[in-house]
């Protein structure tokens, strides 16, 4: 599940030209083009997504898009020397121009969280964001591979997929619900842990992308490390509350924004090599799913040139991961039919 990304971002501020760069990541000649657009780029996580899909090479054109402030931000990152060419759209009525064309769809817009405020107590204001995005969407870009990173994941993801079926543009390969950054926070907080490099390890993160739900599978991470069962407590109950550590850390002015940005920027470079045709690009990601018996859920998914080529199984599961894995379902189910509720308002 490593990727390359940051690689090549690395070549291209060591080079004059990003040709060569380019040529290395595929073998043709030509670089398929790709339009990425990001809703919600002027914001907390949108900027800095902005700026990391600037640098990716895969990106030919990059349509950046919020409610204010817009302009501003693609006039900054458009400065950047790399491929794509940046426009910068504001307001509702530039909505449609922003998607038309596009390959791939990042959504981050929405506010962010608060001390004190659970991923829940988001619900209410970011679920009609999302919708409103969503219907825009299935008009303009219905055949995009969406990545939903506006909170809370496990209920907006299921409102995009009621308002695409209404729309009767729904494609469950091409939605996906960002997960990334606990995968990111799993991996280094047991390579800290471990003591082993970062850059080697692995780790499954499956359920949701909050709270309890979020269930890391260190019993299947890589390298093995012989870490004591309290240990393995401690690192999930870490994982889990990886967002509120931040949030409490920043005092009340702002949450997880670079760290997401950063996740955010690794699936959708996951995505865009799977629609370029790359091999074997593996990630989690929360999708419609019958890895359980719920609707929705966050395993390993194979990309390709639909979205969604193959979803893993779970592999086999510790006592520990198993309890767990029965604990948030509840929680998880709620979340799923809370969204599913709301989109059909």
């Amino acid at each position: 599940m490593r990727t390359s990304l940051f690689r090549s971002i690395k070549s291209l501020s060591n080079s004059t030209s990003s040709s060569h760069l380019l040529r290395r990541c595929f073998s043709s000649e030509s670089v398929p083009d790709r339009k990425v657009a990001v809703l919600g780029a002027a914001g907390g996580i949108g900027q800095p997504l902005a700026l990391l899909m600037k640098l990716n090479p895969l990106v030919s054109n990059l349509a950046l898009y919020d409610i204010a402030n817009t302009p501003g931000v693609a006039a900054d990152v458009s400065h950047i020397n790399t491929r794509s060419e940046v426009a910068g759209f504001v307001g509702e009525e530039q909505l449609g121009k922003a998607l038309e064309g596009c390959d791939l769809v990042i959504i981050p817009a929405g506010v962010p969280r608060k001390p004190g405020m659970t991923r829940d107590d988001l619900f209410n204001i970011n679920a009609g964001i999302v919708k409103g995005l969503c219907q825009a969407i299935a008009k303009y870009c219905p055949g995009a591979i969406v990545n939903m990173i506006s909170n809370p994941v496990n209920s907006t993801v299921p409102i995009a997929a009621e308002v695409f079926k209404k729309a009767g543009t729904y494609d469950e390969k091409k939605l996906f619900g960002v997960t990334t950054l606990d995968v990111v926070r799993a991996k280094t907080f047991y390579a800290g842990k471990a003591k082993v490099p970062v850059a080697e390890v692995n780790v499954p993160v499956v359920g949701g992308h909050a709270g309890i739900t979020i269930l890391p599978l260190f019993s299947q991470a890589t390298p093995q490390a012989n870490l004591s069962d309290e240990h393995i407590i401690a690192l999930t109950k870490r994982t889990q509350e990886g967002g509120t550590e931040v949030v409490e850390a920043k005092a009340g002015k702002g949450s997880a924004t670079l760290s997401m940005a950063y996740a955010g920027a690794i699936f959708g470079d996951a995505c865009l090599k799977g629609l370029n045709g790359v091999p074997d690009v593996v990630e989690c990601s929360f999708v419609q799913s019958t890895v359980t018996d719920l609707p929705f859920f966050a395993s390993k998914v194979r990309l390709g040139k639909n979205g969604v080529e193959e979803i893993l199984g779970l592999g086999s599961l510790s006592d520990f991961e198993k309890e767990g894995l029965e604990k948030l379902k509840p929680e998880l189910l709620s979340s799923i039919e809370k969204g599913i509720k709301f989109a059909n308002q």
